[in-house]
């Protein structure tokens, strides 16, 4: 008795495993070593990397939720070493917007996590589980989000940040930072992300003294960054911290907290 149904079309890659029950349409491509739970449905026009795992009742390539798609042509790309835990949801992109819901590599996007059309997820990104991104949500790289929070379409959680669980996230979080509470707040830099990750002292020094003028210094987040870009010389960090914010199209957490307890 047939077990599963993968359909002739798609393309498996050398050591593919697929459990039971699993339903793979066609236009697949799935690399080399990834191994695939029971009762997975992955619709077509989704491309996985090599070496990913996924579990069981997870739903890869679903339509997007989105009143103006049509059937159109569009995709979900998931690099390679990914781990994607149960009852997992990633949409295809729509024809209106990037037309792909991207995923990185080695990313961890735990139990009833949702990631809607046209989310782009970098590299080393952890999802927490109940997290919900909406449309057209950015997670940079080396950033983790906590547990039930919900982030609105269009934001941007910038590479090695740190979002508290259980809040709604409704402006951009900047890089390298630590933010929470609710109503959602800075709170410092992201100090054990940024030591797990090999930044030195001085490099820490330096966000810390970008942060400050951004958010302890009374100026406004315009005329912080001119202050930042005239008195400290530029590195990579300076630089992606100015991009992130002049690019911003919601603009950034501006709110300050002292403790991330109510």
């Amino acid at each position: 008795m047939k077990m599963n149904n993968i359909h002739p079309g798609a393309k498996l890659g050398h050591g593919v495993q697929v459990g039971l029950y699993t339903t793979i349409e066609n236009n697949v491509e799935i690399g080399e070593g990834t191994e695939i739970g029971d009762n997975v449905v992955i619709k077509e026009r989704v491309r996985i990397g090599r070496n990913c795992k996924i579990a069981s009742h997870t739903v890869i390539g679903c339509d997007p939720q989105d009143l103006h798609y049509n059937k159109e042509e569009t995709w979900v790309e998931i690099g390679d070493g990914n781990k994607i835990f149960e009852f997992v949801t990633i949409a295809r992109g729509t024809a209106a917007g990037r037309g792909k819901t991207v995923v990185g590599d080695n990313c961890m996007i735990m139990a009833y996590t949702h990631i809607a059309h046209d989310c782009i997820i970098g590299n080393n990104v952890i999802l927490v589980s109940f997290v919900a991104l909406s449309g057209f949500v950015e997670i940079g790289d080396f950033a983790n989000v906590g547990g039930k929070t919900g982030l609105h379409q269009f934001c941007r959680v910038g590479a090695y940040s740190m979002v508290a669980g259980d809040i709604l996230v409704l402006k951009d979080v900047p890089p390298f930072t630590l933010i929470g509470r609710a109503p959602v707040a800075f709170y410092s830099l992201n100090l054990i992300g940024l030591r797990r990750n090999g930044f030195t002292r001085d490099q820490i020094d330096e966000l810390e003294k970008i942060y400050r003028l951004i958010y302890n210094s009374g100026l406004n987040v315009t005329d912080a960054c001119q202050k930042i870009e005239s008195v400290m010389p530029a590195t990579s960090q300076r630089d992606m911290v100015l991009e992130f914010i002049k690019s911003s199209k919601r603009g950034i957490i501006k709110k300050v907290a002292t403790s991330l307890n109510e």
